[in-house]
């Protein structure tokens, strides 16, 4: 960026070194259409983008011969004259906006043979330097203009002048904060994804190997494991299918099914791997963990016969039922389970959780190797509670409600800071949901405590309950549903280093935490999808499905997510995101991976991405009032004065808590019996049908009477008769006329925008398929409606426009609305 003269080109640069971070309307790009890095090392020809920018020092390299080059080919005199001029085109490719300034931002478009000038700048080059440009740029327009001052310049000029040289130097919207994760108006961080893989039905986790061959296994709630190679295509044969033997059904809201796994820590040299799944006949339920091993001569499918069961506990009730299996550093194997369902853990005299003899409620760890000839599993001899008469050797930790996600930190990629810490999300009761830091021994207060608050007022009041605190809660109104993530450690962006991201199934939101200086300080920021052209990058999208069911590491440490649009064990709608920090990458070749080589033995199929990025003004919204972020002083509290629940700024659904159901009255032995090894067949449908749904609304004011004319955008319920108020198809009244909707798209956001248009409190569901019958009499006006949930009409959600659709009457969508909190007296 050297200008003409030393001085004012002096002072650009020391405007640029100083400010490092990306407004919010900046869109910082290279010209391979990726963002900008930090070089490895100082650059030595445009050392002005030394800090941050485009080149990687052989790019550098290249540019700096390019520019001797000319010098030799040019006057001497002329070139005394115009070197600064020379230098500051030249390592415009090294600028962090350089796709801006060479016209690169679409892939379609011809790139310019030189940067975008402001006008200024070229009048004044042109006067003195015109015939430089002969030698900076094959363009023969531009040579054919030389003559013409006005012309020339026009034709250099760019369409956006805020982007334009020298001009961006200085514009405090573009500098400030360059290079950093950047915050909307409301303090969200912006991020983008990356499409991964798609067409799965609940994908319940996403893990690697360890093995070398960066493959990554996903599997799906009803049983059905798949194996996907590095560069994402999918082996057609599934890795591993005990889809008759896991118990779950398709109903919404069903938690039991397959729903965790574990890759042994020397996965390479045994083959073994744990899975984590539900199993039922009759009336009877309990979970299981068994071990597997991989074919012998077949790397990407698991030998079935080889299940060994190595533990079985009892479910009292449908839900919560854990489902989270992981290896610790240690070697040990931990299992997080759930209370064992129904509300309140109405188990025994405490409850599930708070007693040591149970192993619901708890975080179990247990030695898996040197089993062949023996036990199932071993207990690890610095286990908490090894030796207590009144515990279960199993137990690790107690205390939790249901811990959905739980994750190891790898540590500081440089320090290693941080690493073997276990982060958990645990789902809350009737008003927080937690984030827990597990440790040895320790006891995280359910049912004693919900978050921060007390939940049994007589238990939490008790002295010797000597539980520890969440590191983070937040009350439903911001999600009703935590699903745990990981602290990234990955190489691909360093800006997120250190952030452990998570979500929330009811809501759809993602969040970060992030450890201040002070000891058990955790700062507190929404992730939103960047707005205006901050995702849009080749290949990216700015958008997701809202039912957040889990997180994922591969195994360079890159973060996912897996969400859904039909939170159902058989509707194939769930894709996985790859996270991507659109402010800032690693230097090109840093991260680098060389994926050990693994024969397939069954046809790939390749991946092909069907999300698009969506063009819109604002990013995502955000909670209307602050969650908490700080611990409270710890005192042992006596009854706090009740807390009504706020209104959800939001209205959500989940999938995981079913409706509560009676307890047996024939409890099972406390250690399970092992079963046979050959999984037992799942019966031929659910035992019980599963609940589960919890949806959220705020009330809205009546309609108008129907005397007076429909507003643009009102809508009206046409149900069969004989039903009750609060349920029927959906008209939406626009461009003077009646229609109905298409129910692509539908879901429960837009169900709580058409209830609270009708006055009703709640949502409750979200109708497809012409449930409550077909207006084949009226026309088809709304398809891809997607809602954020708080638009005061469906008009105002994304949609394919006014009477554009391809669909059918057989799929006019419908709603389900009340005035009760459906949430009252849940499980």
């Amino acid at each position: 960026m050297a200008g003409r003269r030393a001085g004012p080109r002096a002072g650009a640069l020391l405007a640029l070194l100083a400010l490092r971070a990306l407004g919010a309307a900046a869109h910082p790009q290279c010209l391979d259409f990726r963002p900008p890095f930090r070089p490895p090392q100082p650059l030595s020809f445009c050392a002005q983008y030394s800090a941050f920018g485009c080149c990687a020092p052989e790019r550098d390299a290249a540019l700096g011969r390019r520019f001797w080059a000319l010098a030799a080919r040019v006057d001497a005199g002329v070139w005394s004259a115009c070197a600064g001029y020379a230098l500051d085109l030249l390592c415009q490719e090294c600028s962090p906006y350089a796709a801006h300034l060479y016209d690169a931002e679409d892939p379609s478009t011809p790139l310019r043979t030189l940067p975008g000038l402001c006008e200024d700048y070229c009048l004044d080059m042109w006067q003195t330097c015109r015939g430089l440009f002969r030698h900076l740029s094959p363009d023969r327009k531009l040579w054919a203009l030389e003559g013409d001052r006005a012309k020339f310049c026009r034709y250099l000029s760019l369409d956006d002048t805020d982007y334009c040289f020298p001009r961006l130097l200085v514009n405090e919207n573009l500098n400030s904060n360059l290079g950093r994760v950047v915050a909307d108006a409301k303090g969200c961080l912006q991020l983008c994804l990356e499409e991964v893989a798609n067409g799965l039905c609940n994908p319940v986790a996403m893990v690697h190997a360890q093995d070398g061959t960066h493959r990554f296994f996903v599997a799906e709630q009803v049983g059905l494991v798949w194996a996907y190679l590095p560069d994402r295509s999918r082996v057609e044969k599934p890795f591993l299918n005990i889809s008759q033997a896991v118990l779950t059904s398709p109903w919404e809201g069903d938690e039991r099914g397959f729903l965790g796994m574990a890759f042994h820590p020397r996965f390479r040299h045994n083959g073994r791997l744990y899975v984590y799944y539900s199993v039922g006949v009759d009336f009877h339920e309990w979970i299981r963990i068994s071990e597997f091993r991989v074919e012998e001569d077949d790397a990407n499918a698991v030998d079935h016969s080889s299940e060994r069961i190595i533990l079985e506990i009892e479910e009292p009730a449908a839900n919560h039922n854990g489902g989270q299996l992981l290896f610790g550093d240690d070697g040990y194997l931990y299992i997080f389970t759930g209370d064992g369902g129904m509300a309140g853990d109405p188990f025994g005299t405490f409850g599930n959780a708070q007693n040591k003899s149970a192993l619901l409620g708890k975080v179990l760890r247990i030695d898996v190797d040197r089993t062949e000839r023996g036990p199932p599993y071993r207990i690890p001899p610095d286990n908490p509670f090894v030796g207590d008469p009144a515990a279960r050797p199993e137990v690790y930790a107690l205390g939790v409600r249901n811990m959905w996600r739980c994750s190891f930190d790898r540590g500081d990629p440089a320090s290693g800071a941080g690493r073997g810490r276990l982060f958990c999300g645990d789902v809350g009761q009737n008003k927080f949901e937690e984030v827990d830091l597990v440790e040895r021994g320790r006891n995280y207060g359910w049912r004693a405590r919900e978050g921060f608050e007390c939940y049994d007022l007589k238990l939490c009041a008790n002295a010797s309950l000597d539980d520890v605190l969440p590191i983070f809660a937040y009350p439903h109104k911001l999600g009703k549903s935590v699903t745990g993530g990981y602290v990234y450690r990955g190489c691909e962006y360093p800006n997120l280093n250190g952030l452990y991201i998570f979500g929330d199934f009811m809501s759809g939101r993602l969040m970060s935490l992030r450890e201040s200086p002070g000891p058990g300080q955790w700062q507190y920021s929404e992730l939103c999808m960047g707005r205006g052209q901050t995702c849009e990058f080749p290949g990216l999208i700015n958008n997701y499905y809202p039912h957040i069911i889990s997180f994922a590491e591969d195994e360079a440490g890159e973060l996912y997510f897996m969400s859904t649009g039909v939170p159902s064990a058989t509707a194939a709608r769930g894709v996985i995101y790859k996270i991507i920090d659109p402010s800032r990458r690693a230097p090109p070749g840093k991260c680098q991976i060389q994926p050990a080589q693994v024969t397939v033995r069954s046809r790939l199929i390749r991946f092909v991405p069907k999300e698009k990025f969506i063009r819109r003004a604002e990013s995502t919204p955000r909670p209307t009032a602050p969650a908490p972020t700080k611990v409270p002083s710890r005192r042992r509290p006596t009854a706090p004065p009740p807390v009504s629940t706020p209104r959800p700024a939001r209205p959500t659904l989940r999938p995981a808590r079913p409706t509560p159901r009676p307890a047996r009255p024939t409890p099972r032995p406390a250690r399970p019996t092992p079963r046979p090894a050959r999984p037992t067949p799942r019966p031929a449908r659910p035992t019980r049908r599963p609940g589960g749904r919890r949806v959220s609304g705020r009330r809205g004011g009546r309609p108008g009477t129907e005397n007076s004319a429909p507003l643009n955008g009102a809508v009206r319920l046409v149900r069969p008769a004989g039903l009750s108020p609060g349920r029927g198809r959906v008209e939406v009244f626009a461009g003077g006329r009646w229609g109905t909707v298409c129910d692509d798209g539908w879901d429960i956001k837009a169900t709580a925008v058409v209830c609270r248009q009708l006055g009703f409190a709640h949502a409750v569901r979200a109708t497809k398929g012409a449930e409550f019958g077909e207006g084949r009499a009226l026309p088809i006006l709304l398809d891809d409606v997607r809602c954020a949930g708080d638009e005061k009409t469906l008009l105002e959600c994304r949609h394919r426009g006014l009477g554009t659709h391809n669909c059918r009457h057989e799929e006019d969508a419908g709603v389900i609305c009340s005035h009760e909190d459906p949430d009252r007296g849940r499980g």
